[in-house]
């Protein structure tokens, strides 16, 4: 893919990340200062469309990633963003004022859910599971409908399942597992790191969430979950 479509892309999804709703070609123009005029925009639309890594929801409105799309981008586009210095605060005081290993890991979790707006589970020993966010995750757009919402509580049920099965491989740097390789279904996508004790610390939520802040709440997780 050439660079004006790289970015171009970029922007989809960083846009609908943030925003929700489909990306427009004069919102792009407008708010990154794009040196062309809409009606180009739309003409590399149309040629992300072509390739599969945007979709146009609406006839008359903007676009938004496909599961390509966003798997382009995590693979190739996405750079890393350390912690604000707030969240890492917020994070180091969970984590200090915890007094063994375990509540130190559900402390954290809890503070990660918050900061990046999903679901947060932990696999811990043999089959402790713990999880939460699940107020965020139910609050997403994409599980308003009744369908999905049951896709995402059937996957609940199995959790201690999908969690063993996840942790028979090792994930030394933060994974990233979008739709068709998610573990928690393909409406989702997730980020999944194996901490210092073996225990598998992941963050999941739609496809249209925030990988960078997940990656780097995980990255500040495994630092101080042997402090």
């Amino acid at each position: 893919m050439d660079e004006r479509l790289s970015q171009l892309l970029a922007h989809v999804v960083e846009d609908f990340i943030a925003t929700g709703e489909p990306v427009g070609s004069q919102s792009l123009v407008n708010d990154h200062g794009l040196d062309v005029s809409s009606a180009t925009v739309r003409n590399w639309f149309g040629e992300l469309e072509d390739l599969g890594y945007v979709t146009q929801p609406h006839t008359s409105g903007g676009r938004i990633p496909t599961e390509k799309g966003y798997q382009f981008y995590v693979d190739t586009l996405m750079g890393r963003r350390p912690l604000g210095r707030k969240d890492r605060n917020e994070i180091e005081q969970a984590a200090q004022g915890a007094q063994d290993g375990e509540r130190r890991l559900k402390a954290m979790a809890k503070v990660a859910a918050t900061g990046v707006g999903v679901a947060v589970v932990l696999g811990m020993n043999e089959a402790d599971t713990f999880y939460t966010g699940l107020t965020q995750l139910f609050s997403q757009p994409e599980f308003s409908e009744s369908q999905h919402l049951m896709s995402l509580g059937s996957m609940l049920d199995r959790l201690d399942e999908l969690l063993t099965r996840a942790r028979g491989q090792r994930f030394d740097a933060p994974a990233i597992l979008v739709g068709s390789q998610c573990p928690f279904g393909s409406m989702c996508g997730s980020v999944l790191l194996t901490l210092p004790d073996g225990s598998l610390a992941g963050i999941f939520g739609p496809m249209r969430m925030d990988y960078r802040s997940a990656i780097a709440y995980l990255e500040a997780m495994r630092d101080l979950s042997s402090i």
